[in-house]
């Protein structure tokens, strides 16, 4: 039996939309006192995400995972388990355009921020659990981050 993918925002049916389809990390760490906490990115626009982003042509998802990773985080880093695939229906008001994005969402080891991030104007953040769901704009990255919580961690 296959496993239903989850499906976030509203299909308009008037509505063209462009496919991105995206990948994206969960990273987290340990604090001192063994608590656990996940890396987000806040984009320019104030929005909270999961590291990650769109698979440009000739990559797989490993390929533009780490790329994304070494862009945002400035991270080298290893794909762990493939949590799974949701798709997301949204409004880029940034880009006038309207996407349906599956996003496909992996956990990350051996992640180390060796560079700096390449990118500018992101933010990289660390929250608790609870925090970083409710700070998450995209539904596909809450569901993302309550997989990986589910599968024994």
């Amino acid at each position: 039996m296959t496993e239903k993918i989850p499906v976030f925002g509203e299909k308009l049916d008037s509505v063209d939309y462009q496919a991105r389809f995206g990948v994206y990390g969960i990273v987290s760490r340990l604090t001192a006192d063994k608590n656990e906490e996940f890396c987000l990115v806040q984009a320019p626009n104030g929005s909270f995400l999961l590291p990650g982003g769109e698979i440009e042509s000739g990559e797989n998802q490993e390929a533009a995972l780490k790329r994304e990773l070494l862009e945002e985080l400035g991270a080298d880093c290893q794909l762990g388990d493939y949590l799974g695939e949701a798709d997301e229906y949204f409004y880029s008001s940034h880009r006038d355009k309207y996407f349906y994005n599956p996003a496909y969402i992996y956990e990350m080891k051996n992640v180390d921020f060796a560079h700096e991030p390449l990118e500018e104007g992101n933010g990289i953040f660390w929250f608790p659990f609870d925090e970083a769901i409710a700070k998450l704009k995209r539904g596909s990255h809450k569901w993302g981050l309550e997989e990986y919580k589910k599968r024994a961690h």
